[in-house]
């Protein structure tokens, strides 16, 4: 998978930036995640947060089966962000990589697709298997 992040790239992480800056509510929405189709369209995806962190939803999850639901499958590549808390000195969205349970789901329903991370102060795209060592699979 290729290292270089295109102008799309680029403009699905600001997807997800804008997405978490009009909505981030401490202990609520800290993570956003914008993925784009192979047909072009992005959707995007709010994390929940709740008192029992079982209850809680992935912006991921949120994201993918936002997609899913319009029929639309075939996802080409995806990002997260985190907002920082107000307490925070460094105020900026950063890129994010996904939590495990989200690595499996990208890794079960879009093993294709480009995941982009932070890597050595920069960013890249991986595979969700590069992230994901070791899958289940069923036989």
């Amino acid at each position: 998978m290729s290292d270089k992040l295109t102008a799309e790239d680029r403009a699905l992480i600001e997807a997800a930036r804008a997405l978490i800056r009009g909505r981030y509510i401490e202990n609520r929405h800290h993570i956003a995640a914008a993925l784009r189709t192979r047909s072009g369209k992005i959707y995007t995806g709010l994390h929940l947060d709740t008192y029992v962190g079982r209850a809680s939803v992935c912006a991921e999850a949120v994201a993918v089966g936002t997609a899913m639901a319009a029929g639309d499958r075939d996802i080409a590549s995806i990002v997260s962000v985190r907002h920082p808390r107000p307490r925070e000195a460094n105020q900026t969205i950063q890129v994010v990589s996904p939590c495990g349970i989200c690595r499996e789901m990208l890794a079960d329903f879009a093993p294709e697709c480009r995941v982009i991370v932070p890597k050595d102060g920069g960013l890249v795209c991986v595979a969700p298997l590069e992230l994901l060592p070791n899958k289940y699979f069923r036989t």
